[in-house]
């Protein structure tokens, strides 16, 4: 057996033709009936398998603490009677500034149960950042009833910035003077304002708001709603019937102030009575290894990640046999997103599965936004390589018409957002005259023989640009080929060359992958040293050679390329925690290095393609 044994849906679309070239997929299936909120998927789990552990973390003694699907109800009843009792509503909402916790899924539920928005933010705004503008900014928008952070005193600096001056903090640990005890919470009784708030619980209710922004703008405030959510959801396990077969087990780091991590993942367990154990790990050095030490322990049934993550993991599945044995030993599906996955990283899981295994464990993907809770095309049938990023959903259409050379995607169904918390100027730019979401990418038929075969995820719009002779380049496509060709030296690279004679490369340099190549040198070598040995610029004088060799023409041919040590600043808006690169914001902020890659003269730091 080459694939292993899963159930798919039938890959079937049915396309309607549009005048100009365009067309209009959409799956033949229709959407069945789904949840009316995410909390009766919580009554319902409690009610049939009570005693399941729903919830996982490890404590700091490094035991899990696990929550039951039971104990979980009984604390988001208590707590959501806290938030009645503090008069928060749909226009007070809690904000949650920590990552991912046990306590932050019980009270971002809590909330949710009674009609409270939701609206985790990404900690790097509260812990990375240096003057916390995008936070001051966020809590200004929202003017929350509650702001939580598990840890008072790592977060005492955010918590203390003017816009939440006069709003009750919570935590977890390390209490701040004045604020709120998160057990305090949780001590309370739930009364009958509890049943009433929930009853009244809408599809239409809005259940997260989630925070977005694009490559120059502020945080954009994506409204979502429980019939997102919830639509979402039946649409995948239509995709995927064999979620049916077994309550899925996730280890799972991704943050849940994303649609990937908080929709997609984090609804998927709740859809099917699963167990997710949370993942304190990152894909970055001195945390991966805490995704490692779970992996050894906790055997997921499905995996998500972004390529960056398993980048990291590969080379460590590769080497550690004990590891790999129980990575993959209950695994029916590797999933990524986020990113596009160069096709060396999915040929070395595919390999490692089939050592593991003896058969390939399936690896698909999946496409969509924060504006569409996220899922709007997904991948449910067998695919060779990466890229594919599958068919559309029952319950969602997708739209595809020409716009400079390639086919731009829209999207409509019922798991499209209707617009952006209080900013009505950029709900109205974000919809055609259809009522389709203007997502921003492109697309293109796998085979345009055979629709069925799915949809090549082809780049940003507005990312391509042409060389002065005219030529588009393909940034998508180009910048996953560029990382590929050059492993293991870049983490992730912007390409460049917009109205000039030549593609160039900035690349982010992968302190790993190059100190891989330098095997005399100390692993604490600093990056810019290790970025000048001959056999890292060696390699990425190869790569150039290769791609030029590819013969594919002068929008593929990279003639230059300038290794950088800093890594992306989030306060730049160049990377999100999710790890996916602004290409506008890196070369917006790096205007200089793109004036010195292209500068005449011999840099000795360029690369230059010989």
């Amino acid at each position: 057996m080459t694939w292993g044994p899963i159930n798919f849906a039938p890959a079937r679309v049915d396309v309607e033709h549009l005048p100009g070239g365009g067309m209009i997929l959409r799956s033949p299936d229709s959407l069945k009936p789904f949840s009316r909120c995410v909390g009766d998927l919580l009554h319902h789990w409690a009610d049939r398998i009570p005693n399941q552990t729903f919830l996982a973390q490890r404590g700091p003694d490094g035991t899990w603490r696990k929550v039951s699907w039971a104990e979980a109800l009984r604390s988001v009843e208590a707590i959501a009677q806290s938030l009645l009792d503090r008069g928060l509503n749909k226009n007070r909402p809690v904000m949650i500034l920590s990552d991912n916790s046990i306590d932050h899924a019980l009270l971002a539920l809590a909330a949710m149960h009674v009609g409270v928005p939701a609206a985790p933010i990404s900690q790097a705004y509260s812990l990375v950042s240096k003057d916390h503008s995008k936070l001051k900014y966020i809590a200004e928008l929202l003017r929350p009833g509650l702001v939580y952070a598990h840890d008072g005193a790592r977060f005492a600096d955010a918590l203390h910035i003017p816009e939440l001056a006069r709003v009750e903090v919570v935590t977890s640990i390390n209490p701040l003077p004045g604020s709120s005890s998160f057990a305090d919470l949780l001590a309370n009784t739930p009364g009958p304002d509890v049943e009433t708030a929930f009853a009244a619980v809408r599809p239409s209710t809005v259940s997260k708001i989630l925070f977005t922004s694009g490559s120059t703008d502020l945080p954009k405030g994506v409204i979502n709603t429980q019939r997102m959510m919830c639509s979402n959801q039946q649409a995948i396990r239509q995709c995927w019937p064999f979620l049916a077969d077994s309550h899925p087990v996730l280890v799972d780091w991704l943050p849940w102030n994303h649609t990937f991590g908080g929709n997609h993942n984090f609804n998927m367990v709740m859809r099917h009575g699963g167990t997710l154990y949370i993942d304190e790990g990152k894909p970055m050095p001195g945390l991966v290894e805490k995704t490692v030490a779970n992996l050894r322990e906790i055997s997921p049934t499905l995996y998500f990640n972004v390529p960056r993550g398993y980048d990291m993991l590969i080379p460590l599945l590769e080497s550690d046999e004990a590891l790999r044995a129980n990575f993959f030993k209950n695994l029916k599906l590797i999933f990524y997103a986020g990113a596009a996955l160069p096709q060396t990283l999915w040929e070395k899981l595919e390999a490692l599965s089939m050592k593991a295994l003896g058969y390939k464990v399936r690896m698909v993907s999946s496409w969509g936004s924060t504006e569409t809770s996220p899922m709007v095309t997904t991948v449910h049938y067998d695919i060779e390589r990466a890229g594919n990023i599958g068919l559309p959903a029952p319950g969602t259409e997708l739209k595809m018409i020409p716009n400079g050379g390639k086919l731009e995607l829209r999207v409509r169904g019922t798991n499209v957002t209707p617009g952006y918390h209080k900013r009505d100027d950029l709900t109205k730019k974000a919809f055609d005259e259809d009522g389709f979401y203007i997502i921003g990418d492109a697309g293109k038929l796998a085979d345009e023989n055979d629709p069925a075969k799915g949809v090549l995820f082809d780049g940003r719009v507005a990312e391509d640009f042409k060389l002065m002779s005219g030529t588009w380049v393909p940034v998508g496509a180009l910048r996953v080929a560029v990382i590929d060709a050059a492993q293991p030296v870049l983490q992730d690279a912007v390409i460049t060359g917009h109205d000039r004679e030549e593609v160039g490369v900035l690349g982010f340099a992968s302190p790993q992958g190059c100190l891989s190549l330098c095997p005399g040198l100390p692993a604490d070598t600093p990056l810019k040293e290790l970025m000048a040995q001959p056999a890292v610029r060696d390699r990425m004088a190869a790569a150039l050679k290769a791609l030029a060799a590819q013969g594919k023409g002068t929008s593929h041919r990279v003639a230059r390329a300038l290794l950088m040590s800093d890594p992306p600043n989030i306060d730049a808006n160049e990377i999100t925690d999710k790890g996916y690169i602004n290409q506008r914001a890196v070369l917006t902020q790096r205007a200089a290095l793109v004036e010195r890659l292209y500068a005449e003269g011999n840099d000795p730091e360029v690369i230059r393609l010989g």
